[in-house]
Formats: C-alpha cells, structure tokens, sequence
C-alpha cells in the first residue's frame, strides 16, 4: 500500500485554530492598513473579541432607539441588505413599499388625502435628515413668497423650544437659519405656545413643536399653537406654518391619544417626522417625513434622475441607502396593524387576575371621561419584593392569554356597527374608535357587576 503525503500550503492557516495563530497573537496596526491579508476566520475573531467590550444594546436603557426585532423580520433584513433603495428600477418592489409606508403613516397621521390621491412623503436615514428635509421646504417657499412680494430673504429663522433635540440645532448652523429658542422655566419643561407665537416675525419660515420632548417625553400643545398662530396670522397677513417633530410621540399618540388633535387635523401643520426606528420599532436608520399636500414640498427641490434606469424622483440628502430598513417598516406596520386598547380592556384584566388570588380593581372615571377604566394596586410596607415579582408575572401570563384569544366583546359590537352595510332596511353607521371604547367599557363593567366582582373605591 501506498502512502500519500500531504503537504499543508504556507497560505493554507484557516484549518488551524483561531486563537493559536500569529495573526491573533500579534496585534494589527490600529490606525493604518495592514500589509498583508488575513484569513476571514482570524479577521472574524478579532473584530468579534474587541466588540465583546461594546455595551449590550438590549440593556442600553438610556436608547429610544429598537434593539430587538421578531426573527422573522431579521430573515427579511438580512435577505434585502445588499440592496440600495435608491436603485428604484432595480427594486419597484422596495419602492412599492416605501410608497405604502409613507400613505400608511400620512393616513395615521390624518392627512387630508382623497380617495385615490398618493401622499407627500419619504423615507429617510432618521428624524435627523427628515427635519433637514422639511426645514429646507418652508425655508424655500418663504423664500419664493418674499421674492414674489420683492422684499428680502436673507435672514430667515425658525421657533423653537429649548428642548429640542440636537439636530434643531444643526439645521439652522447648516442651512443659514437662525434658530430662536423659547427658554424653558421651572415646572413648564416644554415650549410655551404663547411665547412662541410672540417670537414670531416676518421672517419665520415657521414653529417646531415637539410631540415627545426627549427630555422627558411631554407633548407640546400643538392645538393651542396653531389656534395662536392662526389669529397672529390673521393679524398681521402673514402665513407662518407649523412643523411637528413626532419623532418619538408619532407612533404613540394615535393609539393611546385617537382625539389628541396634534396631526394634520391642524390647518397650519404643514410637514411632521416621526422615527421608525424608535416606537415605529424598526432598528437604527429609518425615519420618515410627511407632507400635507403636494403644495408644501416645492418642486424644484426634488431631483429627478434616469440613469439607473426610468425616471427617478428623489428628495434626500444622501443618494444610496439601504432597503432592509424600509422592508422591516413595513413589516412592522401590516404585522402589528392598528389593534388599540379597545380589543381587550381592564375590567377583563381585573377579572382574569382573581385567578391567582389577585384583587385589583378595575372602576371608570367620573362624568365627562367615564369612558377612561383605571386599574389601581395599591403597594404597602407589607408588599415584599417576592409579592411584586409575582403580581407582574400574573399579569404577563394576563396579558399573553388576552393578546392570543379572541375579543367576544369587540366581536359582538362589530356586528352591529361595522361598515355602512344596510340591515333589516336600516343604515348602519361604523362606530368611531373612540365610541367602540366607551361601548366595550360600559359593556364590561355591566358583566363584573351583575358578577358582583367589583370593589369600592376608597
């Protein structure tokens, strides 16, 4: 028999063991490229060792931003991640959903569309370059105006609080705006509407209200600015708009707040951005920016192109961006849908807590805001931390149960006030979201009643 022999090439070090190369054991040189190539497994390892002493992003409780998406979404990212969004005709399908996130989230947002007309929008790299975006708009039609009315337009500025986030700053440092900021005061941490609209001048391309403030996620009374600025407006001939920076508070508001009038309910609210990448719960780079109509975003600010193909209309600051992020927004938006609080309420969670021993009391507000139910646990000296562990993983058990079963109530009403379908010769009006609430609370606290499961409230 013959033997072989083999003889291993010096090239050949991916069969060796990682850590007991030179290539591990020597360091590379930090700031400049190194000589010669490595094996992937060693360039692997090394940049995997250093990144272990990176924080742990799930326990970063300092981020507004997503650290944890479902893994289904995860496969769609990591199928798209060579794909670059701008590419249009290469991906109609990306951009097809771009399309559909930016009318999902205009209607969320109450924009006043008709029934075949496309909302004003685009997807950007985060709330960051949507605010840029929508600065350059108003500061470009305000320009156009004062040309138009032959007066100057050289010293624009915008209104803002003092508690804006850092990019308020940079898009007035970047684009020759100056930034007038509404100083904040003790036990009032957001914008003053009225101070605002004092500091409001010819010169205003228009008012930043914050709809979450990062400091400490308070809204802004958008209602109350726009009723301000409507009667200044009215005063002086003016048209000084409005811009909404949801940022943090466009993806909460609409479900928790439905009649919050904040949106482009607001006459004056022109263009409103909000980060998908915050509680539109997409990871980092996705925000999105929205206008009211065709009308406040100028033409001559998009770009239209055709050399990767058909004609490509565009309006961001950067040119490539990647798809993955569009597509997990997407995802988010048909997986989760528009479910509120009104699918299950607190009296069922009261009701199904008794299970474990548990007597927390589900009552309604007092008149005027009965269809608001609180759930109230009252936490003495005797509650041990052993009772609290317990008491939240009751609820969890709580909830999941709710969120896998089927709303009787909700199903019961639907029935009766779904659509505009006639029945036994009677038009049936679809019930506000607001309505079904009251409906689905006046319904429950009924059923735990007669059920003589109710406690006082002392």
């Amino acid at each position: 028999m013959a033997l072989s022999k083999t003889t291993a090439l010096d090239t050949d070090v991916s069969v060796h063991s990682t850590f007991a190369s030179r290539y591990v054991r020597a360091s590379l040189p930090r700031f400049r490229m190194p000589e010669n190539s490595i094996p992937k497994e060693a360039a692997y390892q090394i940049i995997n060792d250093e990144l272990m002493l990176d924080g742990n992003p799930r326990l970063n409780l300092a981020s507004f931003v997503t650290t944890w998406m479902e893994p289904e979404c995860d496969k769609l990212i990591m199928a798209s991640v060579n794909k670059n969004y701008v590419d249009m005709d290469e991906y109609p399908v990306t951009t097809e959903l771009q399309n559909r996130c930016v009318n999902m989230i205009a209607h969320l947002f109450n924009a006043p569309l008709g029934e075949s007309e496309t909302a004003v929008g685009v997807g950007t790299v985060g709330s960051s370059e949507a605010i840029m975006l929508a600065g350059l708009a108003f500061k470009r039609k305000w320009q156009k105006k004062r040309k138009a009315e032959g007066k100057p337009c050289d010293q624009p500025n915008i209104v803002t609080g003092a508690n804006v986030q850092v990019c308020w700053e940079k898009f007035p440092r970047y684009f020759e705006v100056e930034l007038k900021e509404v100083k904040l005061r003790e036990g009032y941490y957001v914008m003053d509407p009225e101070k605002a609209v004092e500091m409001v001048d010819e010169n205003t391309i228009c008012v930043a209200a914050i709809l979450g403030s990062t400091l400490n996620g308070e809204f802004e009374d958008v209602k109350l600015l726009n009723d301000l600025l409507t009667e200044k407006n009215k005063e002086t001939g003016w048209e000084t708009p409005i811009h909404v920076d949801a940022a943090s508070g466009g993806f909460i508001a609409p479900f928790i707040y439905p009649d919050l009038e904040w949106d482009f309910r607001l006459p004056l609210v022109k263009s409103i951005n909000v980060s998908g990448h915050k509680y539109g719960l997409v990871y980092a780079g996705i925000g999105w920016v929205i206008w009211r109509s065709k009308e406040d975003l100028p033409e001559e600010l998009i770009f239209h192109i055709n050399y990767l193909g058909a004609d490509q209309p565009t309006f961001t600051l950067n040119f490539s961006k990647g798809s993955s992020q569009v597509i997990a927004q997407y995802y988010q938006l048909i997986r989760l849908g528009f479910e509120d609080s009104s699918t299950h309420n607190e009296f069922e969670v009261s009701d199904m807590l008794r299970r474990f021993g548990w007597i927390v009391p589900a009552y309604t507000m007092p008149p005027d805001a009965q269809h608001i139910t609180v759930l109230r646990v009252v936490i003495r000296e005797d509650f041990s931390r052993t009772l609290a562990e317990r008491l939240v993983n009751n609820i969890q058990k709580v909830m999941h149960e709710l969120e896998t079963a089927p709303c009787k109530v909700c199903a019961r009403i639907s029935i009766s006030g779904d659509g505009d379908d006639e029945q036994h010769g009677a038009v049936v009006v679809k019930k506000t979201a607001l309505e079904t609430q009251r409906e689905i609370t006046t319904i429950w606290r009924k059923f735990v009643m007669e059920k003589k499961k109710m406690n006082g409230v002392c």
